[in-house]
């Protein structure tokens, strides 16, 4: 990290963007904010290059096309994966999540390359398609309380042997593998098909986030009157649901 700034990218706003997963920026920036940490903001659109002095990097969900196009300008500038290769934080969601592995079958119907930085492989379920609120329990070495979020994808994702399950769910299909895993994480990248925005529901994410980026076992508490309020109202709801 910069002596000077906390630096946060949001990869390809105008791509993936689609399911107000830019909500997930606003969420990590006013988290550091609140810490009064100078935190640095830039949204980096398919047209531009992707920084490689960014702390954590952030990517949304997305229909079929702007999926595939976002992977294949992504493989083509590099910078995220030298970034990671630097020791910087990402965090995706859904068609997101899919691009950070192996492949994905793109919108048509083709096998498309990902990223390589999970070791996931992402195909397309025959079945219904995944929607609804989800809960479960994340991984216990990242210390987080319960996951809440909401899922819309057909993708199915596997996962190989170096990428370990973000959570485990209780509601929900999550990876739609029918295992009862949700996302994939390895050391400083993660990916999840939670939308919600995931870490306005679930704000110690993003403070694991800014955490790693820091290099600290913790921060100064804040005020999470608001984000517990949604917290337990969407737990809730979710739970009557089922």
């Amino acid at each position: 990290m910069s002596q000077n700034s906390l630096r946060l990218v949001w990869v390809y706003p105008d791509l993936l963007s689609t399911y107000g997963d830019q909500g997930n920026a606003l969420v990590v920036e006013r988290r550091a904010r609140q810490r009064r940490l100078n935190v640095s903001r830039v949204d980096v659109r398919s047209d531009q290059q992707i920084p490689t002095s960014g702390d954590i990097y952030l990517i949304g969900g997305g229909e079929d096309r702007p999926q595939r196009l976002a992977a294949e300008r992504l493989r083509r500038d590099g910078g995220l994966n030298r970034a990671v290769e630097n020791g910087a934080i990402v965090f995706s969601v859904c068609a997101g999540y899919q691009i950070l592995g192996h492949e994905f079958i793109n919108d048509l119907g083709q096998r498309e390359p990902g990223l390589g930085l999970l070791d996931v492989v992402s195909t397309r379920g025959e079945g219904e398609r995944c929607v609804g609120d989800v809960l479960g329990d994340i991984d216990e070495r990242l210390g987080l309380p319960p996951l809440t979020g909401f899922e819309n994808h057909q993708g199915v994702t596997h996962l190989g042997p170096t990428a370990r399950p973000f959570a485990r769910v209780r509601l929900g299909k999550g990876n739609g593998t029918g295992d009862g895993t949700e996302g994939a994480w390895n050391d400083t990248v993660f990916g999840t098909y939670m939308h919600g925005p995931v870490l306005a529901r679930n704000p110690q994410i993003a403070d694991l986030l800014l955490k790693l980026a820091l290099d600290v076992n913790a921060l100064p508490p804040v005020d999470d009157r608001w984000y517990e309020a949604l917290r337990n109202e969407r737990m809730a709801a979710a739970t009557q649901t089922a």
